[in-house]
């Protein structure tokens, strides 16, 4: 009980020292008393205060670690809003260069196309190589028409749905294409090999002039059903000199099958053999410096160039 009866009486001394300083506040006379009072509280006030900060600073922090975490979220998903920007954006670019490309070969080859996109990729019954296309019979498509993209020929079309079709690619082992050597009337048979980046020319003339370097353009023959004037690839490497029953040079194709996206179907072949004019210009090689001859004995110092010491 004497526990008790202290703490009534220290909260009976607060409580009538609180209604005193209330008292003479309202008659405006308690300001010494209040300072008093301030004086006497303020140590006990500051020693609570140093004890319940830490506590509501944490939760303080905890109450805004949800605000943080949608931040952080929001941010995220803006970062990902611009990367999908981005990638849009070089996509968009990539297919506008490919339809540029498409639709120069075509106007070079002087063939009407109709656009389409590779949407599958693998063996058929028979080829190894074939990709299906976006279009088909309600686009005008048909069995055997030849397919290219801006780079050369692609291959041809061996399977026609409603709204798609199925190519035979050019590198399968499969194909043939008859072929002409640029810049001359040398013709041979151009073999896939089922490797993606190599192709078999079997030349007609055993002494025909051919050399590394040499582009290729498709040349039509009886029976053929590749029309003439597409790029077809570069000559890297002949095998077996002039003269012998066999020559064989392989070829580096124009189209890396691997990569295929927009390609076009020749639904309308060339009047006339557009020859050489599919082919894009060779790269003109930068003229080197040669040094001026000088007579013997002496030398010719480049401008701004200070006299050696004898």
């Amino acid at each position: 009980m004497r526990d008790n009866r202290r703490t009534r009486t220290i909260l009976g001394l607060l409580l009538l020292t609180s209604l005193t300083l209330v008292i003479l506040n309202l008659r405006g006379s308690g300001d010494g008393a209040r300072d008093s009072a301030g004086g006497f509280f303020g140590p006990v006030q500051s020693a609570v205060s140093a004890v319940v900060r830490p506590v509501t600073d944490f939760f303080g922090s905890v109450g805004s670690l949800g605000s943080k975490d949608q931040q952080i979220a929001d941010l995220q998903a803006r970062i990902d809003e611009l990367e999908q920007q981005v990638n849009t954006t070089e996509f968009d670019r990539n297919r506008a260069r490919e339809l540029d490309e498409l639709l120069g070969l075509a106007g070079r080859g002087q063939y009407e196309t109709v656009p389409a996109q590779v949407v599958a990729s693998g063996p058929a019954q028979g080829f190894g190589w074939t990709v299906t296309i976006d279009a088909g019979r309600r686009d005008g498509v048909t069995i055997d028409q030849n397919v290219v993209n801006g780079q050369g020929l692609v291959g041809r079309v061996i399977r026609v749905n409603e709204t798609t079709s199925v190519v035979a690619l050019l590198v399968d082992a499969t194909s043939t294409v008859g072929a002409r050597v640029e810049a001359s009337l040398e013709k041979g048979f151009l073999n896939g090999t089922g490797d993606p980046r190599s192709l078999e020319l079997q030349l007609l003339d055993p002494f025909a002039p051919v050399q590394k370097g040499d582009r290729l353009v498709s040349f039509g023959f009886e029976g053929g059903v590749y029309v003439a004037g597409i790029p077809l690839g570069t000559i890297t490497e002949v095998r077996g000199t002039p003269g012998q029953l066999t020559r064989i040079a392989t070829v580096v194709p124009f189209v890396d099958v691997t990569r295929l996206d927009l390609v076009g179907v020749i639904v309308q072949p060339p009047r006339t053999d557009p020859r050489d004019s599919v082919l894009p210009p060779k790269p003109t090689a930068s003229p080197s410096a040669t040094p001026s001859a000088t007579p013997s004995g002496s030398s010719t110092a480049s401008p701004g160039a200070s006299p050696s010491a004898s």
